[in-house]
């Protein structure tokens, strides 16, 4: 991990770092402040790693590692140097069939990975917001659910669509990079919330895709506003606007099942009030769907990203742990504000030493109960055996 506010700078820096390093990685995961300038981040990977998987690109407001909060600027490459493994990647424009997208880049990376027709121990994706459904259900005609799609939305610091995603033959703006990991040490995630319901739920009785037009036939956002006291400004309730400060501690949630009677949620997070009274969210939300309203707190969602992290670790076949990688929503790190430190501390203590690297991000996908989803105000990590 580097930090500057100048790309030359930061490159060289890290330059310098892979030097010391001395590895000739396999796969290289690759994340950093949108203010850098791709073109130069790729160059350093590209000379620097011919031949090498590359996954990344942009993060809300920098990075962390087991140094700690990088911070804006900063930038941070993942090194998999594991010559008995396989792996691969491959990137594509969304286009209008995502999905199709989706399904030809994760056939391309197992070509890659000289594993065609193969099942990989885990399929690892960084794309730009707003079709990550489409994503998941493409790469699940390849995979299904026999394996772990884990990965972000690549972000901005601003929800501006400033991001941009980084694959093996440069940046892009409105693509999907995959990477396939067959590792020879094994790999343990865990994928999990920070929050806890408030008891209040109802139906979505209108609206489609990422749009809610009614709960219980009532107008989504009076009831939401009702759920959370209250909370929303009285001129965005009445003629609509952005909401997403006011909701990142309160969002909503579908059920995705339950083990031994505990109820498992797949978050929703509100993103505007629309001009008829709606709701607009970051995440499918279909009618007939049950939400429920949740609430968090900035001591769980930094407390989370250990537990996430012990779960990856837990997962692992042996007890040695090389390094990780972490995925913390961007909207969960603006809303713990300066405790933000804490979760890279947090997740460093639970990492108990080994290299890691994280990124914030506008959108998560993982597994809940066996199936790979999509969702918001999610925390992920992997976990590489050693």
């Amino acid at each position: 991990m580097a930090a500057a506010p100048d790309t030359p700078a930061v490159v060289a820096e890290l330059d310098a770092r892979i030097d010391e390093a001395g590895l000739a990685p396999h796969f290289v995961f690759a994340f950093y402040d949108y203010t850098h300038e791709d073109a130069r981040i790729a160059a350093l990977l590209s000379r620097r790693f011919p031949g090498s998987a590359i996954v990344g690109g942009t993060s809300c407001a920098g990075v962390m590692s087991e140094r700690g909060l990088g911070g804006r600027g900063s930038v941070g490459l993942l090194l998999v140097d594991d010559p008995d493994g396989a792996y691969g990647s491959a990137a594509t424009a969304l286009g209008d069939d995502p999905a199709g997208a989706a399904q030809d880049a994760l056939e391309r990376a197992l070509e890659a990975a000289d594993s065609p027709g193969e099942l990989p121990e885990l399929v690892w994706i960084y794309q730009a917001p707003g079709q990550e459904e489409a994503v998941v259900e493409g790469l699940r005609r390849v995979v299904g659910d026999r394996c772990p799609i884990i990965g972000g939305s690549s972000a901005d610091r601003d929800v501006a669509g400033c991001w941009r995603q980084l694959g093996p033959d440069g940046p892009l703006t409105d693509g999907l990079v995959v990477g396939v990991l067959f590792s020879s040490g094994g790999i343990g995630f865990g994928f999990q919330g920070g929050y806890e319901p408030t008891g209040d739920t109802g139906i979505v009785t209108a609206g489609a895709h990422r749009r809610i037009e009614t709960i219980d036939g009532e107008p989504a956002a009076a009831v939401y506003d009702r759920w959370i006291s209250g909370g929303l400004d009285g001129d965005v309730l009445r003629d609509g606007g952005t909401i997403l400060a006011a909701t990142t501690m309160a969002p909503l949630a579908v059920e995705a099942g339950r083990v031994d009677a505990v109820t498992h949620y797949r978050l929703v997070h509100p993103e505007t009030v629309t001009a008829d009274g709606g709701l607009t969210t970051f995440a499918q939300v279909e009618p007939g769907t049950r939400l429920y309203a949740m609430r968090g707190d900035r001591a769980r969602l930094v407390q989370r990203v250990g537990r996430v992290a012990d779960a990856a670790i837990a997962s692992l076949p042996g007890d040695a742990v090389a390094g990780g990688l972490v995925v913390y929503c961007g909207g969960c790190m603006l809303a713990v504000g300066d405790d933000v430190a804490c979760v890279a501390a947090t997740a460093a203590e639970h990492f108990a030493g080994a290299p890691f690297l994280g990124c914030f991000t506008f959108g998560e996908q993982g597994v809940i109960l066996d199936r790979n989803v999509h969702a918001n105000l999610m925390i992920s990590a992997i976990a590489f055996g050693g």
